[in-house]
């Protein structure tokens, strides 16, 4: 999952970045208008968690935006308004939950994986393929009842292979969707990241290379 955090706090914004990624939730920072609407003119998100109070085009605006765009991105409001009017004004604006400060950083993030469930309506709790039991909201995976360790990457790119359905997900889309924008588009980070995930896995392998194309989840007997 990839989310734009819209906060001008900086201290707020890094702290809530960095919780998220705790959580194998890729985030980007925007500290304004401006630089909310270039983000999202430039990348694909899952979710957006928008301050109504930010400089240059408000939280208000960018969300008005986000609806008028028919992306479909699901927003989260956070701010300190914490009045029913506020709230009420809002959800009429289009956003799909809000949450006011001061928050625990774990509501936020349940908050955002029922989003992103909701989102994908078709899309159970927990995600179940090919003896692959994922769960997003406790953070674990197993194979055949056998718990898997995974790294926080780890888990995003498994996440994101096993959200495919057994399509084929290119380097290219892993990274826009388990990296924020800092990573490095010419980086083998996402080779390195699927071959590791494929031994902690463990054989027979579930991970499969589509040889320029990209990787799905299956078995070699449907390669």
């Amino acid at each position: 999952m990839r989310v734009l955090i819209v906060e001008d706090e900086p201290y707020l914004a890094e702290a809530v970045r960095d919780g998220l990624r705790l959580e194998a939730i890729a985030a980007d920072i925007a500290g304004d208008g401006d630089a909310a609407l270039e983000l999202l003119s430039i990348n694909s998100y899952d979710l957006a968690v928008l301050d109504r109070d930010i400089p240059g085009p408000n939280g208000d605006e960018i969300a008005r935006w986000i609806v008028a765009s028919g992306s479909g991105i699901p927003i989260l409001m956070l701010t300190a308004a914490d009045h029913l009017d506020d709230k009420a004004s809002g959800f009429e604006l289009g956003a799909d939950d809000y949450l006011t400060k001061p928050f625990e950083l774990r509501e936020l993030v349940l908050r955002l994986r029922a989003l992103d469930r909701r989102r994908q309506r078709v899309r159970p709790p927990v995600l179940e393929v090919a003896g692959l039991r994922l769960d997003p909201f406790r953070r674990e995976v197993f194979r055949d009842g056998r718990y898997v360790a995974l790294t926080r990457k780890q888990f995003a790119v498994l996440e994101v292979l096993i959200d495919a359905d057994g399509g084929v997900v290119s380097a290219e889309q892993l990274l826009e969707r388990a990296w924020d924008e800092n990573a490095d588009p010419f980086t083998n980070a996402v080779r390195i990241t699927v071959s590791s995930l494929r031994k902690r896995l463990g054989e027979p392998w579930l991970i499969l290379t589509v040889p320029g194309v990209g990787y799905r989840i299956g078995t070699d007997a449907d390669a």
